[in-house]
């Protein structure tokens, strides 16, 4: 039991990876600043370094997260009920990985944990602590996140507009190729492929990059952009694994012949292993599909999510990464009028999917593995 409760945390820290370590090189991708495999690169290096400082830092979330408070204490030490827990958020946030959905492993934890409570002691499963320390900061943290990331755009592009840094643009001259329906006897229609035309665009998307003229102390005003811009995307990721990586570890305490430290190494490389291998269809969703961004407002929603988990980490509130992350997209988009509130309402949708479904899942791992 206690090898498979081992094995069942890998997992999550695998499926925990797959789903969060893209989220926070997601601007440096969707505002083609960087490749998809320049962006994972980084994403890998400087998640993997977060979780290994989460060893020295992060002993309060590491309490918080081993259940205490929430259910009794007798199951923070049960085998069965832990991996019931582990499980149930395991499969809930890989099931929302392969489906390109960002979902909270916070809050997949935190569902499993009341689903195999309820199924356990029931009514002694402490709602009151449910709400306070746990489903109130994720609540809050993407509505903060929405509206400190268009206050951040909007106080960066006061301070770029002051210093003269204007946006240049190029233009494209290329030739398109058109196809027209003909009408034909008896009502029918053909395609008819005419001949080429010559078209001039000015920052055709995908084509013409949006970049910034200028300089700022004797450095291009571009140089400085990607490299904050870089410099800001490791600073979400280092800051979403300090915040993660306890979390799950703390499923491992029950494991008195391991050495915690070497479960949190067991864990920073399952995340980078799940991240390596899964981040794809998470990468499209958080980078092209919320709104479009340029190189500042991509900076803008990195210093946001990055300034906001910090702080949560510094004062052991466990606020989801991808709640802050989507958030601040969503705010900038909303101030660049860009966001695309469709795809917003999907992602809500999953967000309010995944404490239910773990709990379920949860519930009847428990119920399966305790009671037969």
């Amino acid at each position: 039991m206690l090898i498979l409760l081992f094995l069942a945390a890998c997992f999550l820290a695998y499926s925990n990876g797959a789903n969060d370590n893209f989220k926070g090189v997601a601007s440096l991708y969707g505002s083609r600043t960087a490749t998809y495999g320049t962006a994972l690169g980084w994403a890998t290096i400087t998640t993997f370094a977060g979780s290994i400082t989460s060893i020295f830092v992060a002993q309060s979330l590491l309490k918080k997260f081993s259940g205490k408070g929430l259910v009794p204490d007798a199951l923070v030490t049960s085998e069965h009920f832990l991996l019931a827990v582990v499980l149930g958020a395991a499969l809930t946030v890989i099931l929302a990985t392969v489906t390109g959905f960002p979902v909270s492993t916070t809050h997949g934890l935190t569902g499993a944990l009341v689903g195999a409570g309820l199924v356990t002691v029931g009514g002694q499963v402490n709602f009151v602590a449910l709400q306070k320390s746990f489903l109130l900061p994720l609540l809050l943290s993407p509505l903060l996140a929405i509206a400190l990331g268009a206050l951040i755009y909007i106080a960066l592009r006061f301070f770029r507009l002051t210093f003269g840094v204007t946006k240049e643009w190029c233009v494209c001259v290329g030739s398109e190729e058109r196809v027209l329906a003909m009408p034909q006897p008896g009502s029918a229609l053909i395609r008819q492929q005419t001949s080429p035309e010559y078209s001039v665009m000015v920052a055709e998307t995908g084509a013409c990059a949006e970049r910034y003229s200028g300089s700022f102390v004797g450095v291009r005003a571009q140089r400085i952009m990607d490299a904050a811009h870089f410099l800001s995307a490791g600073v979400v990721c280092f800051a979403r694994s300090l915040n993660d990586t306890p979390k799950m570890v703390a499923m491992l305490l029950v494991l008195k012949a391991l050495d915690i430290r070497w479960g949190f190494v067991a864990v920073a490389a399952m995340m980078a292993i799940g991240g390596l291998v899964h981040s794809r269809k998470i990468a499209e969703t958080m980078s092209k599909k919320i709104t479009e961004m340029n190189h500042g407002q991509g900076f803008s929603a990195n210093l946001c999510t990055g300034i906001l988990v910090i702080m949560a980490s510094a004062f052991g509130l466990p606020v989801s990464t991808t709640h802050v992350a989507v958030g601040s997209l969503f705010g900038i988009g909303l101030t660049a009028g860009k966001a695309n509130p469709k795809v917003m309402l999907g992602i809500v949708l999953s967000w309010i999917i995944t404490l239910p479904c773990a709990a379920a899942i949860s519930a009847a791992i428990y119920w399966l593995v305790a009671k037969h």
